[in-house]
């Protein structure tokens, strides 16, 4: 298993990023301004996307891993390597939406919930959004502190 940095075309990953964030307009938002590192284990599994919003601060923006391949740890794995990539963190945010299953995931990465932003979603997709048959609203923030 391998994880490395991206330095060259971040848009040839653009089908992977979009099973996270899946309106390619909102990608583009901070896709340029952040890092992205992608986790190759006989092929690209899972890929981030991180950007520093303050001193200390950075945000996972994106994190994604192949259908095929969810549930064997290596979402995991590529928190914990950003995480500990960028030695001044002191704290990582992470948003997603209100839906059990991926809050559940961030808490196992160690992650606690912050706070909300009511509305995201519906404010700021041009469709609907779902995930396990709930409707996307509010953007939940999660931290991980060191």
């Amino acid at each position: 298993m391998n994880i490395q940095k991206v330095t060259g075309d971040k848009k040839k990953y653009m089908e992977l990023l979009l099973l996270a964030d899946e309106q390619e307009s909102m990608i583009d938002k901070y896709l340029e301004r952040g890092e992205m590192f992608v986790l190759d284990d006989g092929g690209v599994k899972a890929e981030c996307v991180v950007t520093k919003e303050d001193d200390g601060v950075y945000e996972l923006k994106n994190i994604a891993v192949d259908p095929a391949f969810q549930r064997a740890g290596y979402g995991k794995r590529l928190i914990d390597y950003v995480f500990n990539y960028y030695k001044d963190c002191k704290t990582m945010l992470v948003g997603t939406g209100d839906v059990p299953s991926t809050l559940g995931f961030y808490h196992r990465c160690g992650f606690a919930d912050s706070h909300r932003i009511k509305n995201f979603f519906t404010d700021n997709y041009d469709h609907l959004m779902f995930e396990d048959g709930l409707q996307l609203v509010d953007m939940v923030y999660l931290k991980r502190e060191r």
